[in-house]
């Protein structure tokens, strides 16, 4: 059993808080929130999102668009399921695209990487017809693989809550659902009215 201590906290969502692997600083681990845990508000989102990414491992994908998933171990903290940890060229741990896009001078310093960042997300998100519940700038880290250059990567809310989740098995729907939603996160980004940098990154990184 893995023992992990406060200071390996590295973020923390609505159901689920993620820590640096104690034994191995290319992984992160994946926790149910325990509030969450004893009211299954966290259990359901987890099984959900494992038994996608089981389904992409099937497949075969390039994880272009995703941190690769190892399967869970036991901690401390209860079950943890073990991801890549993305991080930076520096070392550091990778930003969120909100992080990004909430300084139009974090913008305008970072925008060529972007605009090209975005348009590789979107082409390998298609490509291998991966589902999604939502896009948003919160859910995707931005990995800075050079000073100029970098990568997104979607960290949260993979996956399909469809009572028929046929798009996971339909590349079609799988694609279709996809470029639905990828107008929204644009929508979602072309909002934000003080910062202009950040629309340009949606006009200039359409393909």
């Amino acid at each position: 059993m893995l023992n992990i201590k406060p200071d390996h906290l590295v973020g923390k969502g609505l159901h689920r808080e993620v820590y640096r692997h104690p034994e191995d600083s290319t992984k992160c681990l994946k926790i149910v929130i325990q509030d969450n845990v004893r009211e299954n508000s966290g259990d359901e989102e987890t099984l959900r999102e494992q038994a996608y990414y089981t389904t992409l491992i099937q497949r075969g994908i390039s994880w272009g668009a995703l941190p690769q998933f190892y399967g869970n171990i036991d901690t401390n903290l209860g079950s943890a399921a073990v991801f890549d940890l993305v991080c930076d060229h520096d070392g550091s741990v990778a930003n969120t695209l909100e992080y990004y896009l909430s300084q139009e001078e974090l913008t305008q310093q970072n925008l060529s990487g972007l605009i090209q960042a975005m348009k590789d997300l979107k082409t390998t998100l298609i490509a291998d017809s991966i589902v999604t519940m939502t896009i948003k700038p919160k859910n995707i880290v931005y990995q800075k693989t050079s000073a100029t250059e970098g990568r997104l990567l979607i960290i949260d809310n993979i996956g399909n809550s469809d009572f028929l989740p046929l798009a996971n098995h339909i590349g079609l729907l799988a694609r279709l659902k996809t470029k639905r939603k990828w107008q929204r996160f644009e929508a979602s980004i072309l909002a934000m009215a003080n910062n202009t940098s950040a629309r340009s990154i949606v006009v200039d990184s359409r393909i």
